[in-house]
């Protein structure tokens, strides 16, 4: 096979999103991931429910399919398993994924089906022009909540914890190199991995991630999960210890704490260490990266070891038999 190229995965279709809308980031980063995948293009499927997120599957010049609201879990459940040697991608967004489609998420993610999934998080209906969605913040003012919202938020990486996704992670439109890096590893896990991905919604919902993006705080507020380092932030003056079971901020070097006190980020320790992280106050910066990645047995592997067995006890099935059998009825 000869070196695809981003362009390989660009396909001649019009781009229906707003100019300055955050998937434009994300589309660029899939693009450029997959030809350093060395995987075929026809060996490559992107799956999607409803909303902006879900036009993805237009702009990859790959297989995929543009479905029902909420549902893309299920069709990428059944894709898996008839075609396990594809490589599937799921590309959803928070109300897709977390209002009408989250009992699919959260079984796709305890099956640990072999999918890839990007959440595209923006705290709102962009679609359907601006309504609170499953993670806007609780008092948040929209179409549907003029007076604030009394809900509180989900949020995606507790729920994908709980749920006993075997990948976790999150990352931000924005940030090509940490967002393409969390990419290529979610490329290489096997079983279902869901990344959150902040995602900038400049027309309903603009500047929900502006601490994050902007230059002159991101260093304060971002917290970056690299398995094996300590847990450090603002340029390494601060870092994060263990209190007991609560998290503390604690100046580092100089006048403060040696770096050998502070936690020590660990991507396959028990969920609840990733728990207590994601749950981590306002007054926190917020992590991103990878809180979870755990090799465990996959859905389609454990399907077909269960019909060897099957078939080594009770021989090949018969469709026709098996239909004539037990109580049947015969309709005038």
């Amino acid at each position: 096979m000869s070196q695809l190229t981003r362009k390989d995965f660009q396909t001649n279709q019009e781009i229906r999103w707003c100019p300055g809308c955050g998937d434009y980031a994300i589309l660029a980063s899939m693009q450029k991931v997959l030809p350093e995948l060395g995987i075929a293009r026809e060996k490559v499927v992107f799956i999607s429910g409803i909303g902006c997120s879900s036009r993805f599957p237009y702009y990859m010049n790959t297989y995929g399919f543009h479905t029902i609201h909420g549902r893309a879990p299920a069709i990428a459940t059944g894709l898996k398993l008839t075609r396990p040697d594809l490589q599937v991608w799921v590309v959803t967004g928070d109300g897709d994924a977390l209002s009408i489609g989250g009992n699919h998420l959260i079984h796709v993610l305890r099956r640990n089906v072999d999918v890839k999934i990007l959440l595209f998080n923006n705290r709102i209906y962009g679609l359907t022009k601006g309504q609170y969605s499953p993670t806007s913040e609780a008092g948040k003012k929209a179409k549907s909540t003029p007076y604030g919202s009394i809900d509180a938020p989900f949020d995606p990486i507790r729920l994908a914890l709980g749920a006993g996704a075997s990948f976790v992670a999150r990352s931000i439109d924005v940030e090509a190199a940490h967002l393409q890096g969390v990419l290529h590893r979610m490329a290489s896990h096997r079983g279902a991995a869901l990344v959150e991905i902040f995602q900038n919604c400049n027309v309903f919902n603009d500047g929900a991630f502006v601490t994050l993006t902007e230059k002159a705080s991101k260093a304060r507020s971002q917290l970056h999960l690299e398995h094996g380092k300590p847990l450090v932030f603002e340029d390494g003056k601060k870092g994060i210890r263990l209190n007991g079971l609560e998290p503390e901020i604690v100046p580092v070097g100089d006048g403060g704490v040696p770096e050998s006190e502070l936690l020590v980020w660990d991507e396959k320790a028990q969920p609840a260490l990733a728990f207590l992280l994601a749950g981590m106050g306002p007054a926190f910066p917020t992590p991103i990266g990878i809180f979870r990645a755990e090799e465990r047995a996959v859905h389609h592997e454990l399907d077909e070891a269960l019909q060897r067995r099957v078939t080594e006890t009770l021989g090949d099935g018969d469709l026709e038999k098996l239909l004539g059998t037990g109580d049947t009825w015969t309709v005038p």
